[in-house]
């Protein structure tokens, strides 16, 4: 019979337990309508849950009515953005990740020190854009080829996007340094992230099978199932239980399961509960 593992360190982080408390709290207690700006969470089954519950995802802060409740997602949004919700008249419930709030921080600190600030990063990401409003002359790199390409000044400052690898992260401060004369680096990477990437790195290393899951636009996801990829070339990603293939198992004798940041322990369980019915 094969053994199926979860790794060490899997499934929904402290920031997005701490917003989707805020969001089922205000559900059952604010009047009028209540909104989300943009998915709270990269886990379209968790939205779609939320929608079940009257609480709709709008992509502008304009669109909100008065005397409606917008909560600002975990990735977090510009100051300007904020200050546009408050101006409809919408009462605002900040659930960004304190991580993410620690790179905005971070961002505007090196800008007002006069670092040319570099955020490493996806360019378009919802939190890089976020982070940018904080630090509106900085600049996106997403890797060490970007990096190198970039006009430096004397004084570069570094953030990084919560869920980047330490891997692209070392990859690009490689082709940074020598180029400048001061680098500084705040390293803002989220520990339940660097946490997950080394759980899912021992465990795809040992596993037949590596099922992944997460929301195919969740950014840690992604980086979890690349890692994966490398060690174990049986990986598969995952939103839903309904997606396994019993095919997938066939001779495996250990399957391994993680899971990224946006993912509740419940949808784990449901993967986990499916895969025992398939092997028997």
């Amino acid at each position: 019979m094969a053994q199926i593992v979860i790794a060490e360190e899997a499934g929904a982080c402290y920031g997005v337990e701490r917003a989707l408390e805020l969001v089922l709290t205000a559900s059952e207690s604010v009047e009028g309508p209540l909104h989300t700006l943009g998915p709270l969470i990269h886990n379209p089954l968790v939205v779609r849950e939320l929608e079940e519950r009257g609480v709709t995802v709008v992509e502008d802060a304009r669109e909100v009515e008065p005397g409606s409740t917008l909560v600002l997602r975990t990735h977090g949004v510009t100051p300007e953005v904020k200050r546009v919700a408050l101006a409809a008249g919408a009462k605002v419930i900040d659930a960004t990740c304190p991580f993410v709030m620690r790179a905005h921080r971070a961002a505007e600190r090196l800008e007002r020190d006069g670092y040319q600030v570099l955020i490493v990063g996806e360019a378009g990401h919802p939190e890089v854009e976020g982070t940018l409003g904080h630090a509106p002359s900085a600049v996106v790199v997403g890797s060490p080829e970007e990096a190198a390409s970039t006009e430096l000044s004397k004084k570069v400052g570094i953030v990084v996007q919560t869920t980047q690898s330490k891997e692209n992260l070392l990859n690009v401060i490689e082709a940074l340094v020598g180029r400048t004369e001061e680098l500084r680096l705040i390293d803002t990477i989220c520990e339940a992230t660097s946490g997950h990437q080394g759980a899912c790195e021992r465990l795809s290393k040992r596993a037949d099978v590596m099922i992944v899951i997460g929301g195919r636009n969740s950014a840690n996801t992604t980086h979890l199932a690349e890692i994966a990829q490398k060690n174990c070339g049986r990986t598969h990603h995952i939103e839903r239980d309904d997606e396994l293939d019993p095919s997938w198992f066939t001779g495996a004798e250990l399957i391994g399961i993680t899971a990224g940041a946006s993912t509740p322990a419940a949808q784990i369980e449901s993967v986990r509960e499916r895969i025992q019915t398939i092997v028997g």
